[in-house]
């Protein structure tokens, strides 16, 4: 396989014993990585005994008021020289020890420029989020570009930072993420890559343990979050809306828990798709709004 260089960057927000994993896990990937670099907000909440899990990782610490979602990654790739940038969240496990080198094998294909893994349930996952993880991260491959967009529409750009690498080269080309964005940074990225002509690669043998039980309110703002953001990047999402695809998960997810005979998982689905649906809507019309409703995105 050609080498490439990659570089691993995580921002970090009150690390703890989960992190320490991950940078262990990091630490005995096959695949040598060129340098690790975290970004974390708050020194209080850090500690040092973190750095023991991967030693020689670089830390650098900022203020709360001085994250951004697409700021501080697009700083932290500034700093690299790598050919590979491997963005990571803090709450993602790799699942084995050649995460990093699956993701990397797929830039030897040169018009793919941008490869993420696959999530996986973890444990105390409920039911539902279970199955959203297999509608968004299925056992199957595959490349997407600009000839996908009539069948795909807006799953052609998505692509997530929870576990994600780019080609630094191009990256740096395109403009890289928005400085300023309260959230979907990564797919406002991914749709700028499809319309410039390369392809994404999902590649599902790279694997990494991620999932939330979000409550409905926590669903709420993430959706009004998303539709922000959507709102801001009308050249990316304008022509390709995402209502189509979060009904078509409404909908197969209510066949599933039919076809397992748990009806009853029907009124927390109800619930929590109302909670998305209403945290969108109101973000797509987030200009509207009183200020006070509305959060700071810019």
């Amino acid at each position: 396989m050609e080498k490439f260089t990659i570089d691993i960057l995580i921002p970090t927000y009150r690390p703890g014993a989960e992190t320490a994993e991950l940078l262990r896990r990091l630490a005995n990937q096959v695949y040598p990585v060129h340098q690790l670099l975290i970004v974390n907000t708050e020194e209080k909440y850090w500690s040092p005994e973190l750095e023991k899990a991967y030693p020689g990782c670089q830390v650098r610490h900022i203020r709360r008021e001085e994250f951004d979602h697409g700021g501080t990654r697009d700083w932290m790739a500034q700093q690299s020289a790598a050919d590979i940038l491997l963005f990571m969240t803090q709450d993602a496990l790799p699942a084995d020890n050649r995460l990093v080198s699956r993701l990397t094998a797929m830039f030897a294909d040169p018009q793919v420029k941008a490869a993420y893994a696959r999530q996986l349930p973890r444990k105390n996952c409920s039911l539902l989020e279970s199955y959203t993880r297999r509608f968004n991260y299925p056992p199957e491959s595959a490349i997407k570009s600009r000839e996908d967009l009539p069948e795909l529409g807006i799953k052609t750009f998505f692509c997530s930072n929870v576990c994600a690498a780019y080609e630094r080269k191009t990256y740096m080309e395109l403009g890289g993420f928005p400085e300023r964005t309260g959230f979907n940074e990564d797919m406002i990225y991914a749709g700028h890559l499809v319309e410039a002509g390369y392809s994404i690669a999902y590649v599902a043998e790279a694997q990494v343990y991620h999932s939330h039980n979000y409550s409905g309110r926590q669903q709420f703002h993430r959706n009004f979050d998303l539709a922000v953001s959507q709102a801001q990047h009308p050249e990316v999402f304008e022509k390709y809306p995402s209502e189509g695809e979060g009904i078509r998960l409404v909908k197969e997810t209510a066949k599933y828990v039919c076809k397992i005979r748990k009806p009853w998982l029907l009124f927390p689905l109800v619930w929590q798709s109302g909670c998305k649906y209403a945290g969108y809507w109101l973000g797509k019309r987030y200009e509207k709004l009183p200020g006070w409703m509305v959060k700071k995105h810019f």
